[in-house]
């Protein structure tokens, strides 16, 4: 059943209710018909045996006596009057003298009006229906009259209807399942035209989509769905396709110089001291390459969702000191004092290893496109807790803020002072990995702020 086509299993679920309803109307018209036809036999019998029974008292004579002959005249049908014993007093002629109750049909008759039917009797085709009725005649004689029809017409008028439902029934049937596999094919056939356009698609032809039926229905509603869903696709390609780009120009760079140093250092470097100084330029472009190399690696992770993370409760001062103390050097080489702002017991909630990782491309951040003193500071703020990195050099360059965390975006490449565009992206990420979020901004006395808002551990 499941390997069928939908249009067919539809239309073999359709044929099979409507046949069950067909079935079920059918039996209901049969009874309806079978009972209104058994009604108008007995009301027919209890009329005839009203009648009779007032001819017998008055006359106190047989059925053959007193104008009772003109109810006996009609077309298969039967009367006889019995005593209660069962001998019969007069009787139509097709009955030839025998009774046509039995024994017990005959005391129950004589107790009350009663209906029976028997299945032959002499003179008279098919089953008949009965009605026996007790009467008194000249005062204290008791007598039985026995009316009956037989029941050839009405079941000649049950056959006839079951042939008319046997023949109809499944002509009905058919022409229903018929109009029912049209119905669903014209209702499948938008979810074919999608699927045709859908194979055609690839991921050379971008803005193609999939047809939308004018129905505001759940097809429609489907189309529009799997359309929005190509156009996350198309986008999420489109990152792709520049995230690879831009990974392949930036990776370019530092190859290039590692190469021509290693070139110089082959065709010149007469010297240990110019080999010393080859080699050295050479491994900070290797530690260039390695630290992009982990920078794209979080950004992939980030994407496939798979940068994970191992929180615990930090205190926020030691964290801070802690990344200072990686740029007290750096500091001191540039002139540029490190300066921690953040209480002591302010704690927060994180994985140490990516918050240092973070407050690193940061403070990077500062002392790249900075001036003067770098502060880390931390303070409580919604709830949450705020860790920022402010620098007092010309700030960011109007209209960059809204793209600063985009991957690769650098304000002025011509001052990008080797920065590959990635830093602050990867703050970003580590913010949301936390369930916070990445914010800059320039200050109003001059200089920028960079900060990352995360939950507040429960110690605070």
């Amino acid at each position: 059943m499941r390997r069928l086509p939908i249009r067919l299993r539809v239309t073999l679920a359709f044929a099979l209710v409507m046949a069950i309803v067909l079935a079920a109307i059918g039996i209901f018209l049969r009874s309806q018909l079978e009972s209104r036809l058994n009604e108008s036999i007995d009301e027919n019998l209890n009329q005839r045996a009203g009648q009779l029974s007032v001819v017998l008292r008055e006359s106190g004579a047989g059925l053959s006596r007193a104008g009772a002959g003109s109810l006996l005249e009609q077309e298969d049908t039967l009367a006889q009057v019995l005593e209660p014993g069962g001998e019969v007093v007069d009787s139509t002629a097709q009955l030839q003298g025998e009774p046509a109750l039995d024994q017990s049909q005959l005391a129950a008759a004589a107790e009350r009006a009663q209906f029976a039917e028997r299945a032959a009797l002499p003179g008279v085709e098919g089953p008949v229906r009965l009605l026996g009725a007790p009467v008194t005649v000249d005062g204290d004689d008791e007598l039985i009259v026995v009316v009956g029809s037989s029941l050839e017409d009405r079941d000649e008028a049950l056959a006839g209807l079951t042939r008319l439902l046997l023949i109809g029934g499944p002509i009905a049937l058919l022409l229903a399942s018929l109009a029912g596999y049209g119905v669903a094919a014209a209702a499948l056939r938008p979810v074919e035209a999608m699927r045709g356009r859908a194979a055609e698609i690839s991921a050379g032809d971008p803005g193609e989509r999939l047809p939308v039926p004018p129905a505001d229905d759940e097809l429609s509603r489907l189309g529009q769905t799997l359309n929005a869903m190509l156009g996350r696709l198309e986008d999420a390609l489109a990152r792709e396709r520049r995230f690879v780009d831009d990974a392949a120009h930036e990776l370019r760079t530092p190859l290039a110089l590692h190469k021509t140093e290693l070139e110089l250092a082959l065709r010149y470097g007469a010297g240990e001291q110019e080999l010393r100084g080859a080699i050295s330029s050479a491994v900070v472009e290797i530690d260039r390459l390695i630290q992009l190399a982990e920078d794209l690696l979080v950004v992939a992770r980030a994407e496939d969702g798979e940068l994970r993370i191992s929180p615990e409760d930090l205190g926020a001062h030691d964290l801070l000191e802690t990344v200072v103390e990686r740029f007290r050097a750096r500091g001191e080489k540039e002139q540029r004092p490190l300066v921690v702002d953040a209480e002591e017991a302010l704690r927060l909630r994180g994985d140490r290893l990516r918050l240092e990782q973070a407050l690193t491309n940061m403070v990077d951040n500062a002392f790249r496109h900075g001036e003067g003193e770098v502060t880390l500071s931390a303070a409580a703020e919604d709830g949450g807790v705020r860790l920022g990195v402010r620098d007092y050099g010309d700030g960011f360059e109007q209209g960059f803020v809204p793209r600063a965390f985009d991957r690769f975006s650098r304000a002025d490449a011509a001052r990008g002072r080797g920065g590959v565009g990635l830093g602050l992206s990867i703050v970003d990420t580590i913010a949301r990995a936390h369930g916070g979020r990445a914010g800059a901004g320039n200050l109003p006395g001059g200089g920028a702020e960079v900060w990352i808002e995360l939950p507040a551990s429960d110690a605070s």
